[in-house]
Order: C-alpha cells, then sequence, then structure tokens
C-alpha cells in the first residue's frame, strides 16, 4: 500500500526559506508528525498538527497528507478562522478546531490532534460523554496538576462532519479541559504553550488511554474466566 504525499499535490511552494520563524514552525511540525507517526497515533493520512507563531501566523497541516511524511509544502498559513491565505491551499476542515484554541486560550502555542486506537476505541465503548482518569502519577503532566491523588475529567464529543457545529459544542466546556477532549471514534485534541509541552501532553494522555483500554481488557478477561 502506498499512500499520497503532501508533495504529490504541490502546486505552490511554502514561504521563503529566510523566514526564520516559519521555518521554525514548520521543523516542529515535522519532528511532531514523525513522532506522532512512530507512535501509530495519525494512521493513513490521519491528523492535523499546527503551530501559533510569536506574531500570530498560524502554520498547520495541508489536508491529506501524511504525516510521517510531511516536508515543508506539507505545512500552510491560515488565519484565525481557519481559511488559507492563499487560495491554492487547502487546510483540514478540523482546523477551525485549532483555531478555536488559539482563538480562546492567547498562551496556547501548538494544538495536536491524533486518531490513536485508545482514544478510538475506549471512546465509542464509552457511553458516558466523559472519560475520567484517575491516581496516575502521569497525570501530573497537564498543567496544574502536582499530585497523582486527583482525578480528571477528559469530555467525549460525538463525531460530527459539521466542523462548526462540533465547535459550538466543544466551546461549552473548552475552559475546563486540563487533559484536552475526545471526539467518539475519531481522536484527541491536546494543546501546550508551545510544541514541547503539547507533545508532552499527547504523550501523556495517549500514556494513560492506552492504561485505561488494558485495564478493560483485563476487567473484560476476568470477568470471563469467573462466569
Amino acid at each position: 500500500m502506498s499512500f499520497a504525499t503532501d508533495t504529490d499535490t504541490l502546486l505552490h511552494a511554502a514561504p521563503e526559506p529566510s523566514d526564520s520563524a516559519w521555518d521554525k514552525a514548520v521543523e516542529q511540525i515535522i519532528h511532531a508528525g514523525r513522532r506522532m507517526d512512530q507512535r501509530g497515533w495519525v494512521p493513513a493520512t490521519a491528523g492535523n498538527l499546527s503551530v501559533r507563531l510569536p506574531d500570530g501566523r498560524i502554520a498547520v497541516t495541508r489536508s491529506g497528507g501524511h504525516k510521517g511524511f510531511l516536508t515543508r509544502q506539507g505545512v500552510i498559513e491560515v488565519g484565525l478562522d481557519g481559511a488559507s491565505m492563499r487560495p491554492e491551499d487547502r487546510p483540514s476542515a478540523e482546523t477551525l478546531l485549532h483555531c478555536q484554541i488559539y482563538a480562546r486560550f492567547p498562551d496556547a502555542g501548538a494544538v495536536l490532534h491524533g486518531h490513536s486506537v485508545a482514544s478510538t476505541v475506549l471512546s465509542m465503548t464509552t457511553a458516558g460523554s466523559k472519560l475520567y482518569l484517575a491516581d496516575y502519577e502521569v497525570l501530573k503532566v497537564f498543567e496544574g496538576q502536582t499530585t497523582h491523588e486527583t482525578r480528571l475529567a477528559v469530555p467525549v464529543f460525538p463525531n460530527d462532519q459539521d466542523i462548526a457545529r462540533l465547535s459550538r459544542s466543544v466551546a461549552l466546556s473548552l475552559d475546563d479541559m486540563k487533559a484536552g477532549y475526545i471526539i467518539r471514534g475519531h481522536g484527541v485534541y491536546v494543546w501546550g504553550p508551545n510544541m514541547d509541552t503539547a507533545l508532552a501532553r499527547l504523550e501523556g494522555l495517549e500514556f494513560l488511554l492506552a492504561c485505561e483500554l488494558e485495564q478493560a481488557k483485563f476487567r473484560a478477561t476476568v470477568q470471563g474466566s469467573g462466569s
């Protein structure tokens, strides 16, 4: 099987290499994409990644590219409304969810969206509107958490192809998402003041969701053996 990469459909060049701030943002996105791909969190062409530059520009992955094979041309610029700054560039429809985070949190510098097995399976097998993570040491990776003796709720929203409508649902609880959020059967959204922090939070959340998935399988095995 082969995937179309961002270079396959490229028609126009990215901003000039002399733009050092842009170059740095692109490098961060490429690095994060490879890291997420290595961990199986962005299968096929899934997921999207973005960085907000110090001058307010937003760099985000182009629609349809494989995140493990990103190049400079796989990153485009959008405005805070999610629209591409150049008509020939097509951002993912979910870019609006990135921009929503940047608009709400002035200190947000990077947003990551992945499609892991754990987040997909757990959100589809959980009927409630939240997943709860409690008593894990890794909870301290999230902002404001100083002890494992706590419980964080991770909101789960119904999947919706109408991204504007989905963003309105997310907006209702966006201020109370210490560990990001999940779209059911789809994946997670995590952010931070910079790419390093966003990546750390994403890895923390994915680790915890994987633990929850393993616990669910263990409980099912124990219950099955006792019946």
